[in-house]
């Protein structure tokens, strides 16, 4: 398993896609994202999971958060309920019909699910690992670790942690009933500081 043997898709919803979240997001966020998808990519391997769907995981790994984004912070709806809005308009604009849009969505909603049963849907399962991973630490030694440092020598973490931990409990005070509460009750912030990632990559 090595970075330089995975490359991203070239289709057109893949490069708005990377291209909207560089505009939109913060460089530690940009990179969290596309961590998420190399880790979703490693997992894919890892699990035998060969139906994925390259083109929507990666979609749905770079635009996950976007409803952290100040922009899209919907004032009722969970961030992740609310990005994968924003995936599917952007989606739509690439031209999928409406039955793969609302796909992106359930893909972005469903990586804040406490699991995703590979059954129901095989790339949310593989989004809810990924970033379970590039947060709090999950599966942290499933994946070869010089692939992790390999991804982490190229997309560092930088200031993940800080950035991610406060918009999270800011969603969390603000909307108690969604999914970020939870994450937040669940101790985000000290599973972020205590993820081995964060040693196992340069600082800033």
């Amino acid at each position: 398993m090595h970075l330089a043997d995975i490359t991203p898709p070239t289709t057109q919803a893949a490069r708005a896609a990377y291209e909207f979240s560089a505009e939109r997001q913060s460089p530690a966020m940009l990179n969290h994202c596309i961590r998420s998808w190399l880790w979703a990519v490693g997992f894919a391997e890892l699990d035998g999971r060969d139906d994925a769907d390259r083109e929507l995981l990666y979609v749905a790994a770079l635009l996950h958060d976007l409803g952290l984004v100040e922009e899209f912070d919907n004032v009722t709806l969970s961030y992740e309920d609310a990005g994968g809005h924003v995936a599917a308009a952007l989606t739509a604009g690439a031209g999928w019909p409406a039955e793969r849009r609302q796909r992106v969505h359930d893909v972005i909603v469903r990586h804040n699910w406490p699991s995703v049963d590979p059954a129901l849907d095989v790339e949310g399962n593989l989004l809810e690992i990924a970033t379970g991973l590039d947060i709090s630490g999950f599966r942290a030694d499933d994946l070869p670790l010089a692939f992790q440092e390999e991804v982490l020598a190229v997309y560092p973490r930088l200031t993940l942690a800080a950035e991610f931990g406060a918009c999270v409990t800011d969603q969390a005070a603000r909307k108690p009933t969604t999914q970020a509460a939870r994450i937040v009750a669940n101790g985000v912030e000290r599973k972020l500081a205590a993820n081995p990632l964060e040693s196992r990559g340069p600082r800033p």
